[in-house]
């Protein structure tokens, strides 16, 4: 009896110990931990009191700030967009910045994520608005330095280094802007709260902080934020959810190209993307990227096909090229450059086992123009007519685009977007284009572009005279 009582008493202290709970995804512990067991985040894990005992506590009716009114007499004019001046930007977010929105800007460092907002601070600047930069990633003089080299110098331009939140309130205070943008959130941090600046409480509490300024104020905001190793925004997963905007900002530090992508937005479309052309003297958006993807060669020489592909919403021309040359080793080398090495691999098995175009003793080396990186399907009939064009030692006819996904059994599949990537090639001056069948549903083609049809790549290679 006296263990059966022990034991019941053991139990009841067990039960009433506090567990720790992961404030990304609830996962639960027994005991503190530095990593949650679930969705495998940092420093998120901490101690979970539950509710509490005693009777539940009852919320007090207050009085309403305002009454409610019927749906149809809501004003929703200080609710519309106002353009920031950047296109390509405005594109991305729909139309430009929603007063008292908040929209997060992330990307890896060096990819110009400053020079953009800079660009965007001094152009609202330049409007007659009071726009407020907040770096705490750089000296105040270091980001003039900056704005002298793309030109964005205005006396209504507030600049100010600080880290310390208590103090961004107070510049918030004292210059009522327009525009705010903090260069990045992750660099300041509050006295009020345990952690360094970065963590996972000091992001939280930031962001709450600046997005209730926001809110109260009417006051359209722009934050930076890091990324991690994988891609995604640095900090706590709730970050994202706060914020109305999150934007990604992406591009390779050899290439020139910049592309802006929203993942989530509350006021406008998620399948836009801006481009933009980074350099030593600014950055500006590119309304026509469709050329840097594109080789200007006057010759036209074996090995190489233009496809469409969609970013988005929007069809960019992308050009494929592939060499195949015999291999010198027991082992072909397979190189690529810009497109998926496993979806290479695939159509090199389709154009040799469907086509009897002899690849296995052959180094095959593929890449795309100017750097852009293509990895949606529909490049795949691109790709197989440049490897065979490179066998065969033929140049594709002059003036003609490929769209269509290949599958194993050989066959072209269709693809989205069909006619909006056939508009955007007889816009760019394409005459020929070789789809799969079926592709158009009966639509008109565009004008002044021959759509050829073929139901598998056998048919294709032979419609493009590149067959033996």
């Amino acid at each position: 009896m006296r263990g059966v009582t022990t034991t019941s008493v053991r139990r009841s202290d067990r039960s009433s110990r506090p567990a720790f709970r992961c404030t990304e995804c609830g996962w639960t512990a027994g005991k503190w931990v530095g990593r949650c067991g679930e969705c495998q985040s940092w420093g998120s894990v901490v101690e979970d009191t539950g509710p509490g005992g005693g009777a539940p506590r009852t919320t007090a009716v207050a009085p309403t700030r305002a009454p409610a009114r019927p749906i149809s007499e809501i004003d929703v004019e200080s609710a519309r967009a106002r353009p920031t001046g950047v296109d390509e930007l405005d594109r991305v977010l729909g139309g430009g910045i929603v007063p008292g929105a908040v929209v997060l800007l992330a990307g890896e460092p060096g990819v110009g994520k400053s020079t953009l907002l800079l660009d965007v601070a001094a152009r609202a600047a330049r409007t007659g608005r009071r726009v407020l930069y907040i770096t705490g990633e750089e000296s105040a003089a270091q980001v003039r330095l900056r704005a002298e080299r793309i030109s964005a110098l205005d006396d209504r331009l507030m600049l100010a280094d600080e880290t310390d939140l208590a103090t961004v309130l107070g510049h918030i205070e004292q210059v009522d802007p327009d525009l705010l943008v903090l260069d990045s959130v992750q660099t300041i941090a509050s006295s009020a709260v345990e952690g360094t600046a970065g963590g996972v409480a000091q992001v939280r509490e930031v962001t709450s902080a600046v997005i209730q300024a926001a809110k109260s104020r009417d006051l359209p905001v722009v934050l930076v934020g890091h990324v991690t190793k994988d891609g995604s925004v640095a900090g706590p997963r709730t970050l994202e959810h706060l914020v109305d905007v999150v934007c990604q900002f992406e591009g390779d530090r050899h290439s020139r190209l910049r592309m802006l992508r929203a993942t989530k937005n509350r006021y406008g479309p998620t399948d836009e993307v801006g481009c933009f052309d980074l350099s030593e003297s600014g950055i500006v958006g590119l309304a026509d990227p469709s050329g840097l993807f594109v080789s200007r060669s006057q010759h036209h020489v074996p090995g190489t096909c233009v496809t469409v592909t969609l970013e988005g919403r929007r069809p960019l021309a992308t050009e494929v090229q592939a060499l195949v040359a015999p291999s010198a080793v027991p082992n072909p080398r397979r190189t690529t450059s810009g497109v998926d090495s496993s979806r290479v691999a695939m159509v090199l098995a389709v154009l040799q086992r469907r086509v009897g175009a002899r690849l296995a003793d052959q180094d095959v080396y593929v890449s795309t123009v100017g750097g852009a990186r293509v990895v949606e399907p529909a490049a795949d009939l691109a790709l197989a007519l440049a490897a065979i064009s490179s066998r065969e030692n033929a140049p594709m006819p002059p003036g003609l685009v490929a769209v269509g996904e290949v599958g194993l059994a050989g066959e072209i599949r269709t693809v989205t977007g069909v006619g909006r990537r056939l508009a955007e090639a007889a816009r760019l001056g394409f005459t020929h284009a070789i789809v799969p069948a079926g592709a158009l549903d009966g639509a008109t083609p565009p004008a002044g572009l021959t759509v050829l049809f073929a139901h598998d790549l056998a048919e294709a290679v032979v419609a493009v005279g590149i067959g033996r």
